[in-house]
């Protein structure tokens, strides 16, 4: 029988839009692209084995034709659309609206070459209505789109394929350079530089406490003798003092001091009350970077947890196409969310008429609408059935959405100026600042940057007793306060993505692949939402600044970035732009060729910081210092110590540099002798941070138990008795009601406890943040092991499948969104066809997993030196595995390569990772 074939992306898209489509229509998923550049040498077909240009995967001699190849994880997938095609009379391309949906359609045109009719079918929503409209208004391929989509592929496989070979050359192997990345992790750079050059200056000021007819409120000290007191905005970041030409009155503590002791016991006096009304309209709706933004800021999101979330909803039918630039609302989303603010919040609250807003985005994507909830009618996140993460997210977007067509919230911005006699130091101004909110309008729904709008509201209101001049309130308490002013503060996700667009730099749908790439790459670690970089970032960008700064610079990458809008607009050819980009006498082959012997290698590994006593350089196993010194012969030699993992390029300084330097010339310090064994306890300093070790390495004790120091504990405020509770666990703490002993502990994902049930099945929890892993008892340890466990998501397991030998972590079945997986601490992988959660066993898990780590698409952490991370068998499996895949399905931007030593964070001692690693330049 014959039947239209739709193919969308994905299986949960597929099965959202089955169910709205006639019953003679077939929907299949692409499972993403079919196609792509070859990422190895293994995929380069047979006929072009030869070729200079293939490893490259774009004929640059050739009118930069560009080499696709099936990839063998989505041959099966080619072969089933085909064979689905067959019994066809109509093939609609149903891939997403924006640029990369047509370039995949367009693959998949090629790959099926189909015989019967092909329709687009492009929808920005998937409800009944969207999709019963998309069959209405179906149309051709936009070869325009996908020009820029082909044009932007090449040219990041130009930038990546010719920069990352000359990084791995003159910095380190596997590193890897893009078109985008680069230029972000720059910023990570010049932020972290600006936290290096930054000097701290202190100032002082006051705080009053006063009282007005029973009512309490505060005031702060602006002037003394009409001059303006310092702060924290009049300092040079870079000198620490204030400013040239600052004409302000910086206060001592002396002055603190005794100003304090005379304005306690003086009269006040109300000089001036102003009141000022103000008007605050809603923000717009959502877009792609606004949505990473706030989910960032307020759900505590990564941008790739926000786009995947998102990704789900809009499969499932919940909020329309998550990749816009586009703030507009279409009339029936409008109608939807001024129904929503009548029925929850009133007439009242409506905004007097329908509101637009228009886009402002330096590169605007094709969607033609904000995010919002889907349909006609906007589902309260209550009745979704949506849970966590899914939940919290759709609820950010309905209430963005709802509160755009809310009312104005009108304030009252209040001040009250004081004066006090200051006695020797003269007349003093105090100034106490509230806010009224006469209406709430918007505030309702959303306040940007919080949570819960009911309590911004609360928080935002800052009343001030009833004042007029002449008042004099009564003083309470006067505090003086001294300050430090703050170096720049790095970068957060959100902070980043809004420097990213306010630029002009890439496209808001890939910032989430970005960051997960340089993150990925050792270029910068995530802790507490801020990106730091890392050393290798720094010795990278200074190559780069200094042999290719156009690459790098933020206007130019801007300008390509218009470039590349323009040709989906059909204003640029893209065979020119191709042409004068790479070849020619400016090109960047060109540049490359002329420049690469022209750096030193030495020197490109070689980070100068000013004001340390050695050098920072980067070598095979990370960074290390080195510097010279003279030997007890009186000869020089060279000190290389390993630098922690833990110290930034903007904390290391002088002291934490001698300290290291100083430990592996004279050998590690003793912090006591254990009184059970009679051994030393030493504190030593390795690549993943300070830790402990009892006894020396010797014939005898080839590996003596060490303990990393938590993140947070200084070396210096160590006892030997912390150090010894962390080397003896882990800890009996008693017996499980249900038989076996109950331990707590610490593993490669951090504190633990334990219930061994007998026969070598352990069942594991996670300590929570507020548990101490030394402290932590039988009652507290078996309330977490009663609690289920959680996947990926929130999920529950189905089943424990047990612990390899000699692992100190259990493997799990989870059931996600695309099916079953086997999941071992930060490694997933999914089951193969036909295996069932009955029939998956513990050998076939450890396979899996060992498999998807080797290949790098797992996000398996380095395992700690002298543990065993899986059994034996995923040992073997994961080192044959690693012979095959290196390199393959890498970055698009990245040749393959050797990857770089995975980096992991050493965490505070309560709920982070204690890890057992290999002492410093060992």
């Amino acid at each position: 029988m014959a039947h239209t074939l739709v193919i969308v992306e994905s299986p949960t898209k597929a099965r959202t839009i089955r169910g709205f489509l006639p019953k003679d229509f077939k929907v299949e998923a692409s499972m993403g692209h079919v196609r792509d550049l070859p990422n190895n040498a293994s995929e380069i077909p047979a006929a072009h084995k030869g070729e200079k240009w293939a490893n490259l995967g774009v004929n640059t001699a050739n009118n930069f034709e560009p080499l696709y190849v099936v990839p063998k994880d989505k041959k099966k997938v080619v072969k089933e659309l085909k064979d689905a095609l067959k019994g066809a009379d109509q093939l609609l391309l149903a891939t997403d609206e924006d640029r990369e949906g047509e370039s995949i359609s367009w693959h998949l045109l090629q790959l099926l070459a189909p015989k019967v009719p092909v329709k687009r079918m492009v929808f920005h929503e998937i409800t009944k209505e969207a999709i019963g409209r998309a069959l209405e208004q179906t149309r051709e391929l936009d070869m325009q789109l996908v020009h820029a989509q082909e044009t932007r592929r090449i040219l990041d496989r130009l930038v990546g394929y010719t920069l990352s070979p000359l990084l791995w050359k003159k910095v380190a192997w596997g590193l890897s350079a893009g078109r985008v990345q680069s230029v972000a992790v720059r910023l990570l750079v010049q932020r972290e530089r600006a936290r290096r050059a930054f000097r701290s200056g202190s100032y002082w000021d006051l705080k009053a406490r006063l009282e007005q007819a029973g009512a309490g409120f505060e005031a702060k000290l602006t002037h003394l003798k009409g001059e303006r007191i310092a702060g924290g905005a009049d300092f040079d970041e870079s000198t620490g003092a204030l400013k040239a030409g600052s004409k302000v009155k910086l206060l001592s503590e002396a002055e603190a001091r005794t100003l304090q002791a005379a304005v306690q016991g003086a009269p006040w006096r109300v000089a001036e009350v102003e009141e000022k009304p103000t008007v605050r309209k809603p923000v717009p709706p959502f877009t792609t970077s606004t949505l990473q933004q706030e989910a960032n800021r307020k759900l505590r999101l990564s941008a790739r947890e926000t786009m995947r979330t998102a990704q789900g909803l809009y499969e499932r039918g919940f909020i329309t196409y998550m990749r816009t630039d586009s703030v507009h609302l279409s009339d029936q989303a409008i109608t939807a969310a001024r129904s929503c603010v009548a029925e929850k919040y009133g007439q009242d609250y409506l905004s007097p008429g329908p509101r637009q807003f228009s886009t402002k985005a330096r590169n605007a994507q094709e969607a033609h609408e904000a995010i919002r909830p889907a349909g006609e009618r906007f589902r309260t996140p209550n009745e979704t059935g949506l849970k966590e993460k899914d939940l919290a997210l759709y609820e950010l977007i309905w209430k963005r959405t709802v509160a755009s067509q809310m009312a104005d919230a009108r304030l009252t911005m209040l001040a009250v100026e004081l004066q006090v006699d200051g006695g020797s130091l003269g007349p003093a101004s105090f100034r106490a600042s509230g806010k009224r909110i006469d209406f709430a309008g918007f505030f309702r729904a959303y306040v940007e940057g919080s949570d819960d709008p009911d309590a911004a509201l609360e928080g935002q209101e800052v009343l001030l007793p009833s004042l007029k001049a002449g008042d004099s309130p009564a003083c309470q308490a006067v505090e003086a306060l001294g300050h430090q002013t703050q170096p720049p503060a790095r970068y957060s996700e959100a902070a980043l993505v809004k420097m990213l667009e306010k630029e002009g730099i890439g496209r808001p749908s890939t910032y989430a692949s970005i960051i997960g790439t340089i993150v990925d790459r050792g270029y910068a670690t995530l802790a507490n939402n801020a990106l730091t970089p890392s050393f290798t970032a720094f010795a990278v960008t200074a190559l780069l600044e200094e042999h290719f700064p156009d690459l790098v610079d933020t206007s130019f990458t801007a300008r390509m970035e218009n470039t590349l809008d323009e040709i989906s607009h059909g204003k640029v050819s893209w065979l020119p732009y191709l042409e004068s980009f790479y070849r020619g006498e400016q090109g960047l082959e060109t540049q490359v060729q002329q420049r690469e012997g022209d750096i030193d290698p030495t020197a490109s590994r070689t980070i100068e910081l000013e004001g340390l006593p050695c050098v920072v350089r980067i070598g095979r196993f990370g960074a290390y210092l080195e510097t010279k010194r003279v030997a007890d012969d009186g000869s020089e030699e060279l000190l290389k110590a390993t630098l922690p993992q833990e110290i930034t390029p903007a904390d290391l300084d002088a002291e934490k540099a001698e300290l290291i330097l100083k430990q592996k010339a004279e050998g590690p310090e003793s912090l006591g002798e254990d009184p059970e064994t009679g051994d030393l306890v030493y504190l030593l300093f390795g690549q993943y941070g300070p830790y402990v070790q009892r006894g020396q390495v010797s014939d005898d004790n080839p590996k003596p138990k060490r303990a990393s120091l938590p993140k947070g504990v200084k070396p210096e405020d160590l006892s030997l008795e912390d150090a010894l509770g962390l080397l003896r666990l882990p800890r009996h703490l008693g017996e499980h009601p249900d038989g076996g002993k109950v331990e707590a502990g610490l593993g490669r994902f951090g504190p633990y406890v334990v219930h061994h049930k007998g026969k070598g099945e352990k069942d594991y929890r996670s300590l929570k943040a507020e548990d101490d892993v030394l402290m932590v008892g039988l009652s507290r340890a078996l309330e977490l092991l009663a609690m289920p466990k959680k996947g990926r998501g929130g999920r529950t397991a189905l089943k424990d499948l047990g612990t390899p030998e000699g692992d100190g972590e259990a493997i799990q079945l989870f059931d996600g969104p695309y099916g079953l997986y086997v999941k071992q601490g930060k490694v997933n992988a999914s089951l193969p066809e036909g295996a069932t959660a009955d029939t998956i066993t513990l050998e076939q898990a450890v396979e899996l997993l060992a498999a998807k780590a080797a290949s790098g698409k797992g996000k398996g952490r380095k395992p700690a030196a002298g543990k065993a991370t899986a059994s034996k068998t995923a040992g073997t499996t994961a080192k044959k595995a690693a012979a095959k895949t290196t390199g393959t399905r890498a970055a698009a931007d990245k040749p393959a390569a050797k990857k770089a030593p995975a980096t992991t964070k050493t965490g505070r001692l309560r709920a982070s990772a204690v890890r057992v690693i290999k002492p410093a330049g060992s």
